[in-house]
């Protein structure tokens, strides 16, 4: 019984690390050392965010002109799955941004470009129920950063258009009235 007790928990505690494990990450690891060598830098952090998900986008678009297959689903649903991951990291980086009033506004307008590119890549793609949950989260992803980025495009405008002396900052630092 105890033997059995111990398979168990030993089973259990594998698991999640099984399935962890199995989850394909959205950057590799030149990717993520481009990440972490912006630091932070927003503006070059943001546009390796997008030139990251471009690339996504144009392996979603050669994916799409190879023949039906089991391979093909299965590639096109964990691309749809990483660049769904991606455009998440990449909201919370903006969200990030925008809380300690960082200037992002040299990379917004390309950015919001890129993002209604990729929501059309996406909404043009036939669902297939190889993945078609993996493409919905992929859409539901960029619909929401597409919103969120066109509101911070509006923030940031009338921030700094209201506080012209903090243009071009890596965040707000309250200045002192002394």
């Amino acid at each position: 019984m105890r033997a059995l007790t111990v398979i168990l928990v030993a089973g259990f505690l594998t698991f999640p690390l099984h399935a962890q494990r199995n989850r394909p990450d959205p950057l590799t690891e030149a990717q993520q050392d481009q990440i972490a060598g912006a630091g932070d830098a927003p503006v070059d952090r943001l546009n390796l965010y997008v030139k990251f998900l471009n690339e996504h986008a144009d392996t979603i678009q050669g994916l799409l002109k190879r023949a039906h297959s089991a391979a093909r689903i299965h590639r096109m649903d964990d691309e749809f799955e990483s660049f769904a991951n991606l455009m998440d990291e990449m909201s919370a980086n903006l969200d990030v941004y925008a809380d300690r009033k960082a200037d992002i506004r040299p990379c917004m307008k390309p950015m919001n470009e890129s993002i209604e590119h990729w929501q059309s890549l996406l909404n043009g793609i036939t669902k297939d129920p190889g993945y078609e949950t993996s493409l919905q989260d992929a859409i539901d992803s960029v619909s929401d950063l597409l919103t969120q980025a066109r509101q911070i495009t509006t923030d940031q405008e009338a921030y700094f258009k209201a506080h012209p002396d903090q243009k071009g900052q890596d965040r707000y630092e309250p200045k002192n009235s002394q």
